[in-house]
C-alpha cells in the first residue's frame, strides 16, 4: 500500500479521495488549511480505524507546505503518491473579476500545485519512484466565457503536467491528470459575487449550465474512484475525464474549430439552449428563466 499526500481535503473531492484511498488500505495524509473547522474527516478515520492522518497545509504558503511534507517524511520515510486537489473557483467576465481574484485563483490552483510538486520531487527522484496526480478540470480544455480566471488556472495545470510528465519519466515517476466535469461539491457555495451592474448579462448562461448540471448530482466519489484506479494501475492513461459529462464536454469542444467556438457563443439564447441539449443533454431552459 502507498503513502499518499492529498491537498484540499476539508470537503468535496479531496475529502472523497482521502476517504476512498484510506478505505483501500493506503496510508493517507489528508491536508487542509484549518482542520479545526473541518473535523469530519478525522472523525471518520477514528471511527473506522483508518490509516488516515489530517495535517495542516496551506498550499499558498511555502513554509506550511514544507512543514507538512517534512512531517510525513519523518513518520514514513517516503511519499509514494501526491494528489494535488486544493483549489478555488472564480466566475465572472474578465473585466468584472478583480486582479486580486485573478491572482488568488492562480495562486491556489496553479502555484499551490507547483509548490507541492517541488516539495515532493527530490525524494521521488532519488527513490526513482512515485506518482503525481493533478486534479485539473474539463475547464482546462473547455474555455467558456465568464469562467476565464478559473479556466486559465486549469489550463496552466494541464500544460505544467504534460511538461512535467516528460521531464520525470526517466526517473520512473508517473504524472497523471484527472479532469472532472461538474461535480456536486461545496465549491459552488463559495463563489465570488458578480457585480449587479455588469455589462455582460450573458453570464446567466454559465449559471444556467451549472444549475442544470448540478441536477445530475454527480458525487465526488466519482473522481475518487478514478484516482484510486490510477494508483492501482488500472487506469494507465495520462488524462482521465471524470464524471458522465466530462467526455461529452471535451468531445464537443474538440469537434469545432476555434473560430466556430468563439463566434457561435454570441448567438441567440434559443440556439445556445438547443446546443446544450444537443451536445450535453442538458435542460438549461428552466434555469434561463430564473
Amino acid at each position: 500500500m502507498a503513502v499518499v499526500v492529498i491537498t484540499g481535503c476539508s470537503t468535496g473531492i479531496g475529502f472523497a479521495i482521502a476517504k476512498t484511498l484510506a478505505r483501500e488500505g493506503h496510508r493517507v495524509y489528508a491536508t487542509m488549511r484549518s482542520p479545526e473547522k473541518s473535523p469530519d474527516l478525522q472523525q471518520l478515520s477514528d471511527k473506522e480505524k483508518l490509516s488516515l492522518q489530517v495535517l495542516i497545509m496551506d498550499v499558498n504558503n511555502g513554509v506550511s507546505v514544507q512543514r507538512a511534507f517534512d512531517q510525513v517524511i519523518l513518520r514514513e520515510g517516503q511519499i509514494d503518491v501526491l494528489v494535488n486537489n486544493a483549489g478555488i473557483g472564480i466566475v465572472g467576465a474578465v473585466e468584472d473579476v478583480s486582479l486580486d481574484l485573478h491572482r488568488s485563483c492562480m495562486e491556489t490552483n496553479y502555484f499551490g500545485t507547483v509548490r507541492c510538486i517541488k516539495a515532493v520531487l527530490p525524494l521521488m527522484r532519488e527513490r526513482q519512484f512515485g506518482t503525481i496526480i493533478n486534479i485539473s478540470s474539463v475547464a482546462g480544455k473547455f474555455w467558456s466565457p465568464f469562467h476565464g480566471a478559473y479556466c486559465a488556472t486549469k489550463a496552466a495545470v494541464e500544460a505544467l503536467s504534460e511538461s512535467l510528465a516528460q521531464e520525470v519519466l526517466p526517473f520512473h515517476i508517473r504524472v497523471a491528470l484527472v479532469e472532472p466535469g461538474v461535480i456536486e461539491t461545496p465549491i459552488f457555495l463559495k463563489g465570488n459575487e458578480i457585480p449587479v451592474d455588469s455589462h455582460y448579462p450573458n453570464i446567466r448562461r454559465l449559471n444556467a449550465f451549472f444549475a442544470a448540471s448540478l441536477e445530475n448530482h454527480v458525487q465526488p466519489d466519482t473522481v475518487a474512484t478514478v484516482v484510486r484506479d490510477i494508483i492501482s494501475g488500472k487506469a494507465d492513461k495520462f488524462r482521465h475525464p471524470s464524471g458522465p459529462d466530462a467526455a461529452p464536454i471535451l468531445k464537443w469542444r474538440a469537434s469545432v474549430s476555434d473560430e466556430e467556438w468563439v463566434n457561435d457563443y454570441p448567438s441567440d439564447d434559443e440556439t445556445w439552449i438547443k446546443n446544450q441539449e444537443k451536445y450535453l443533454h442538458l435542460n438549461v431552459r428552466p434555469f434561463m428563466q430564473t
